[in-house]
């Protein structure tokens, strides 16, 4: 990841609403939910919700594939640990162990599911 990424994730996820859906998508895992349902969930118009997840989809945060008529966002998982791992790798002075490993997530959540 270069500053330029990270720059851009950040600024994606620096809105109330987006950041609200992103999180709500990890929680999902990595079956996703689709975008109606984050909608309502959420209580945001369907349209402004397809603008902001696609936002977040640009910056590879998110990825979307389509099951019939509905489009479903699922958290990428290892573009998360990428901008996690780009914050903190010059962590502390070069001393990381101040800082924990805040680039993995718990060992009960990974790519394919998360609990």
């Amino acid at each position: 990841m270069n500053d330029n990424d990270a720059v851009s994730a950040l600024a994606a996820l620096a809105h109330g609403d987006r950041l609200a859906a992103f999180r709500m998508l990890v929680r999902a895992g990595a079956g996703g939910m689709a975008s109606g349902e984050i909608a309502e969930g959420l209580s945001i118009p369907p349209t402004r919700m397809s603008f902001h997840l696609a936002t977040l989809e640009r910056t590879g945060l998110l990825r979307s594939w389509r099951d019939g008529r509905r489009i479903l966002y699922a958290a990428s998982y290892d573009d998360m640990r990428q901008l996690l791992a780009f914050l903190t790798e010059d962590c502390c002075s070069g001393k990381p162990e101040i800082c924990g490993d805040l680039a993995t997530l718990p060992a009960s959540c990974s790519a394919e599911t998360c609990a």
